[in-house]
């Protein structure tokens, strides 16, 4: 098996938002906000290949939105995802199939993209892969509530089913890795998948919006967009009791610019990052 982590690019979202409770005074020194209190955060994803299987985790934002949209997020940085795919020596042929954690438009948005210049059709990015979600998220997604249907939006979403290559995740259907755990989780948003792949090793866990960047590790430091906060801190410290207890677990972080993995211990005062990291380095 072979992993790489995509850089697809970086964006800015409020500092408040994405720490809730936590007063600016701490947050701001584990990420710097500017003068509009904008913190960067990457949009990492995984490529994931053995045998004929090469998976894709999440993918980014893409580029249908209009600039009004765009413009809210700060998008910078060079990454970009087809390119980064190309980087690790594949083209967007080669994917057979894209793991979406959830359907929030910095983790599906690349998923979908025009089909010509008029922008009046659109086609899965990826011709040959199945798209994989589950079945509660789906429901969720394509019928959201008030809160989060600004981050569902139904161009990144429904042409995957239109297409014919969306998938569910069941006990007998998932992509064909060998060791590959699917954890859900419900606080952040209903049945976010978490994929967990056994790699030279290691247990690596793929954390999505559950664990944002290793700032988040503390158990209180819960977005803003979180939709059942309280769960999320229960679903936190399974997680982090379950790494906590495994050296070899390893939390690779899909937001945080400036650390790709940590490790975690358990102090005193609760849970922390053991060890920093690229993946690389495994």
């Amino acid at each position: 098996m072979t992993i790489h982590t995509l850089d697809t690019g970086l964006f800015k979202l409020d500092g408040g938002a994405m720490f809730g409770v936590v007063p600016k005074s701490i947050w701001n020194k584990l990420n710097p906000a500017d003068d509009n209190n904008m913190c960067t955060w990457s949009m990492r994803c995984l490529l994931v290949e053995e045998g004929n299987t090469l998976m894709l985790i999440d993918t980014g934002i893409g580029n249908k939105q209009d600039t009004k949209f765009f413009s809210h997020y700060y998008l910078h940085g060079e990454g970009s995802l087809k390119r980064a795919i190309q980087q690790a020596g594949y083209s967007i042929n080669d994917i057979t199939d894209v793991f979406l954690t959830h359907l929030h438009f910095d983790h599906c948005g690349g998923a979908i993209e025009y089909s010509d210049e008029s922008h009046r059709t659109t086609r899965p990015a990826f011709p040959n892969a199945r798209f994989w979600s589950n079945e509660a998220h789906w429901l969720w997604a394509t019928k959201p509530n008030a809160r989060e249907k600004a981050s569902f939006l139904p161009l990144n979403i429904l042409p995957i089913e239109e297409s014919g290559a969306l998938n569910f995740v069941s006990e007998t259907h998932q992509p064909a890795i060998n060791g590959l755990e699917i954890i859900t989780v419900s606080g952040h948003t209903e049945q976010q998948m978490l994929p967990l792949i056994s790699y030279k090793d290691k247990q690596l866990l793929f954390c999505g919006d559950l664990f944002p960047s290793a700032a988040h590790l503390p158990l209180p430091y819960v977005m803003s967009y979180d939709v059942r906060p309280l769960l999320t801190m229960q679903e936190r410290e399974q997680v982090l009791s379950r790494a906590a207890d495994n050296p070899d677990f390893v939390l690779v972080f899909e937001h945080d610019h400036q650390n790709e993995c940590a490790t975690v211990k358990k102090t005193e005062k609760g849970f922390a990052v053991d060890s920093l990291f690229p993946l690389e380095a495994l």
